[in-house]
């Protein structure tokens, strides 16, 4: 390296160190009051993922998915070539090497990370694990490995149009230019995920997943551990359901796979979080509250308020706001609009914490970081969606546990910088997924129809939905049926049905708790009273909003190619016997009427 002292390789933790005291020398982090905390702003147009300038080099005639952008691949490599030509000059070049998993996991996959951003390798050093010494070994035992450019350029608004995110699935390498949010500059995250999900739709057919999930274990009856998997799209409380188990593994990726034993396993392929901090707060996430307000965590935040004391703040925090301070739109103040009149909020929307995963008290390192992973008994899958299914439901097959994640809807969040309105999410991984649906679809219904599953290591699959409001179920507004604390509930039922202690009310969808199993749980879990009318009001089948539901997911499907009909086969069924219960009972089903033979 003393020949080339422009180039900094990230190795040890004494590089880490050097990395982010870089950042902060550069001005693209700034210390906070709190020790090892910094602060790093984006630029006012550079807060989300920018899907509209967003792309994979496609090939002449390659097939890709039709929810996403594509650009030929020479067009693509030339505005490469003339905008990231000369971009570094003057600019330090970093390297990192990292593992996607605990090194030696079978899904594991290493990768390179490459950036003049002091930030973009000090997001990198805290959320990967470094491997810069076993690289190639873990890349031949992989078969493959990822690589990622990145360059910011200047850092200007008047950029921004020029900023371009490209992920080439042919070499597994992504360019990304003009920008530094991570969710657009981080590509071993997001970025790699996508290239992840190739390999295991082409590549691992039948073997491994790649999927946009947290990893969580529940503590069940006599001690029991029961490991969870669950997809949903950013801002519909993956986080939130990842912290409520009391062995946490994982808030946003997973690697799975059905070991030699015939059990599903799982690994994240992230050490650390990348997390949205907007309602984060004592009551609802007290592991991460305690490490954002207790020193001894390296913390960096983005995009939030800073006040005159050096303090970050951010919205549904459960504290006081300041009077004053410096945000994401730079200078803030109470009352504060924007140029439409809109009141400019303490942060932004999608605002992030990085961290390590380690500073969280129920995090189980030793699970965490094992490459045999842990086993999953339970798949869920959830979105934003106010009027429709149950708070959690169980699919009576794999196909059924298919189509529950297929269906996923949501509102689009400020994640996603440009996209607006309600949107399909398939797995809460469409926006991640190269390929056509019909082909990722496919290895699903391979995958847990799989024979290599042992009978007692197929997982459970389910739905689970936080969002249903008052003014849908017989009431007046949008405030929510349910509140935070009461996910702990829902997936106790979900670890208790797993293992045969409860069984739930047989249904077109799928199986729905009853309430007596659901009224004990919330009294001895988080002592709470479970009135028969709100589970009522949670459990009724609104029969015409769920068939409106099916036509709108079967209409999408029949335009794209090549999708299996096996999921038009289960959307049928369940027609079917949701017309039936509409013809016994009417629009609206109680749960009391399902009993009814």
């Amino acid at each position: 390296m003393a020949m080339f002292p422009w180039l900094s390789s990230i190795r040890y933790p004494a590089d880490l160190k050097k990395v982010r005291e870089d950042s902060i020398a550069k001005g693209e982090e700034k210390p906070l009051a709190m020790k090892d905390h910094t602060i790093h702003f984006d630029l006012p147009e550079d807060q989300g993922r920018m899907v509209d300038q967003t792309f994979y080099i496609v090939n002449e005639d390659e097939a890709a998915s039709v929810l996403a952008k594509k650009l030929a691949r020479a067009e693509a490599l030339a505005y490469v070539r003339t905008h990231m030509s000369g971009i570094m000059a003057g600019k330090t070049l970093y390297v990192g090497f990292y593992s996607r998993g605990p090194v030696g996991a079978q899904a594991a996959v290493p990768g390179i990370m490459i950036s003049s951003s002091s930030y973009v390798l000090h997001s990198a050093c805290i959320l990967y694990r470094n491997v810069l010494e076993g690289f190639d070994a873990e890349a031949a035992r992989a078969g493959t490995f990822f690589t990622n450019v990145h360059a910011q350029g200047p850092n200007r608004s008047e950029d921004i149009p020029k900023a371009r995110i490209f992920m080439d699935r042919s070499w597994f390498t992504t360019f990304s230019m003009f920008c530094t949010y991570a969710g657009n500059t981080l590509m071993l995250k997001k970025g790699n995920h996508r290239f992840a999900v190739d390999l295991c739709t082409y590549y691992r057919r039948e073997r491994e997943l790649s999927e946009h999930m947290f990893i969580t274990g529940m503590t069940g009856p006599g001690g029991r551990k029961t490991f969870f998997a669950g997809a949903a799209p950013s801002g519909c409380g993956k986080t939130t359901t990842a912290m409520v188990g009391s062995d946490y593994i994982g808030d946003d990726l997973a690697q799975v796979w059905i070991a030699a034993d015939g059990t599903l396993r799982a690994v994240n392929p992230e050490c650390g979080i990348f997390g949205i901090v907007e309602d984060l707060n004592r009551e609802g996430d007290p592991f991460l509250y305690r490490c954002l307000r207790e020193p001894g965590v390296e913390v960096i935040w983005s995009n939030v308020l800073v006040d005159e004391r050096n303090v970050p703040h951010w919205t549904g925090s459960g504290e006081p706001a300041p009077a004053k301070g410096r945000n994401f739109q730079g200078e803030w103040w109470q009352g504060k609009t924007d140029a439409k009149g809109k009141p400019v909020p303490v942060s932004n929307p999608n605002a992030r914490i990085t961290l390590t995963n380690r500073a969280i008290a129920n995090y189980n390192p030793a699970l965490g970081e094992d490459p045999a992973g842990v086993p999953v008994k339970v798949i869920t899958y959830s979105g934003r969606d106010s009027d429709t299914m149950p708070p959690v439901w169980v699919a009576k097959n794999p196909d059924q546990g298919v189509v529950i994640g297929a269906s996923i809807l949501s509102a689009a969040t400020a994640t996603e910088v440009g996209a607006t309105g309600v949107s399909r999410q398939p797995w809460a991984n469409s926006p991640f997924i190269p390929c056509p649906l019909g082909d990722y679809m496919e290895a699903q219904f391979v995958f847990y129809n799989s024979k290599k599953f042992s009978e007692a290591g197929r997982p459970v699959i389910a739905g689970l939905n936080y969002f249903l409001t008052h003014g849908a179920r017989g009431g007046e507004g949008k405030r929510l049926l349910g509140e935070k604390r009461d996910v702990k509930v829902w997936l106790s039922w979900l670890e208790r049905f797993a293992h045969g202690d409860v069984a739930g009310l047989d249904t077109p969808i799928g199986f729905v708790p009853r309430y007596a199993d659901l009224a004990a749980l919330f009294r001895d879990l988080i002592g709470k009273d479970y009135p028969r009318g709100l589970y009522d009001r949670q459990f009724s089948f609104y029969v015409d909003n769920i068939l409106a539901r099916i036509a709108l997911q079967e209409e999408a499907y029949r335009k794209e190619k090549k999708v299996p009909a096996r999921i038009f086969e289960v959307y049928g069924e369940q027609r079917r016997g949701l017309e039936e219960l509409k013809r016994r009972f009417g629009p609206v089903v109680l749960p009391a009427q399902l009993e009814q033979p």
